[in-house]
């Protein structure tokens, strides 16, 4: 596996995704589970635990990983016996999900800062390409996007929004501590400004560096936004929701929709972006409106492959008649903390971690392998510290020394930006009670997901 961040591993393996859900690669399924398990109890074995399995029963396939993942443990444990000991230890659980379990978050144009420079712009590798000028002229810049980059650790999950105004404060904070006078006055810095500063200060060539790196991401998403994006945020948070920004119902989605299809400065995985959200929507449409909308929005045959394929990750996408089993979207909590209106979705998977956290989560929905369970809450009582509980797999991660149980979760499918986010997020607001990890079979962008979903239908 691949530690991706202090808080995100990945399997580094896009072809689970064809095996886990392609009707015409059942042939190696149980050699990818088999694998995938392998990858997961060696993610236990690196972080000491011997984690309760639990995994969302409404996918039986996930049963076979569940059961692969618990045999592999029981291996590394015969021959480890001290792993997953200690009473914090014994409630850390092992969360299993399939990407069907929410396939809206990879389908959103998320507005915080890392997804969206993932989803619009060419960062390939985690590698941000960029000109700038410096003491030296103008360049070419390649710059790695990861923790090593503090300025870009501290900004990633900040909406858009508030980025550049946040890189002119900590700018000036970094001027206050060098005892310099910043060369602008103005609210927010621009690229230029920076490129002036570089040029008379180049003793701080590399500090320097880093925020015009940022500057210049914020400007190229911003840039983006106002393009392509802008129009796009309203309809599909509309349809997400199921309600508009005042929280009114949204009675006729089609209104919005149709206009969007027939833009032909939209692109064609924009669009279909947007008829997954509306099908999801509407958990559902007949062949017929399926056809017009395909027609309205000029979808190549290729392309429409990958609404129809949507289909074998449990989506509902043709309800021909409403006698069949009615799909049921999973409740949703409420919410009242103030959201940007183009950025009212939740993932759905926070709600599950603050469930789990809260030990609210249903057992039905979501059981625990064996009946297995974990050890009560009080428990957590003791608080042993653990020294360098991190298994060293992230330097400078900041959780090295802590306690109470770990809750790792795995998603078939791969992990989406937004939902690396809520990791975070929650794991602060239990004040770290819970550490909590999530990973994938690879990380999901949006694009790539469209991909592989439209993969599903090739015949080897």
């Amino acid at each position: 596996f691949l530690p991706y961040e202090s808080q995100v591993y990945s399997l580094d393996n896009r072809e689970m995704f064809q095996s886990f859900y392609s009707p015409h690669k059942i042939n190696q399924r149980a050699q990818h589970i088999e694998r995938m398990a392998e990858q997961l109890a060696t993610v236990c074995a690196t972080l000491g635990e011997y984690p309760a399995i639990r995994y969302r029963a409404e996918n039986t396939l996930l049963t076979e990983v569940a059961q692969a993942l618990q045999s592999k443990l029981d291996h590394y444990k015969a021959d480890d016996p001290t792993m997953g000991e200690g009473p914090d230890r014994a409630r850390s659980q092992l969360l299993i999900l399939d990407r069907g379990f929410d396939v809206v978050s990879p389908l959103l144009h998320e507005l915080t800062f890392q997804a969206m420079a993932y989803d619009l712009l060419n960062v390939d590798n985690d590698v941000y390409k960029y000109e700038g000028s410096g003491a030296r002229g103008t360049t070419l810049n390649e710059v790695i996007l990861d923790e090593n980059d503090q300025l870009w650790a501290e900004l990633r999950h900040k909406h858009i929004a508030v980025v550049s105004q946040e890189v002119t404060r900590l700018l000036k904070t970094f001027f206050q501590e060098k005892n310099m006078r910043s060369t602008t006055t103005a609210e927010k810095t621009s690229v230029r400004d920076l490129g002036m500063m570089l040029k008379k200060m180049p003793q701080y060539q590399r500090e320097l560096k880093l925020y015009q790196t940022q500057f210049r991401l914020a400007e190229d998403c911003m840039q983006q936004y106002q393009t392509n994006v802008d129009k796009l945020c309203k309809v599909e948070q509309d349809l997400a929701m199921g309600t508009d920004a005042e929280g009114e119902k949204v009675k006729d989605p089609m209104r919005n929709v149709v206009p969007i299809l027939l833009d032909e400065s939209v692109s064609v995985y924009d669009k279909i972006r947007i008829i997954m959200l509306y099908i999801n929507h509407k958990q559902g449409i007949t062949d017929e409106n399926l056809r017009k909308l395909l027609q309205h929005a000029s979808i190549p045959a290729t392309e429409s492959a990958i609404i129809s394929n949507m289909g074998n990750l449990g989506v509902p996408v043709v309800s021909e008649s409403r006698m069949g089993r009615r799909y049921k979207a999973p409740d949703r909590k409420e919410r009242g903390e103030q959201t940007y209106q183009m950025s009212r979705w939740t993932p759905y998977l926070k709600d599950i971690l603050e469930n789990i956290v809260d030990e609210k989560l249903d057992g039905r929905q979501f059981p625990f392998l064996g009946g297995r369970g974990t050890a009560p809450s009080s428990a957590s009582a003791t608080g042993v510290a653990r020294s360098a509980r991190f298994g060293q797999w992230h330097k400078g991660g900041g959780m090295d020394t802590r306690s109470g149980p770990r809750l790792i979760v795995f998603i078939v499918g791969g992990v989406t930006y937004s939902e690396m986010r809520c990791v975070y997020e929650v794991t602060k607001a239990c004040d770290a009670k819970w550490e909590i990890i999530v990973g994938g079979t690879h990380i999901a962008k949006p694009e790539e997901f469209l991909k592989d979903v439209q993969q599903l239908s090739a015949v080897e």
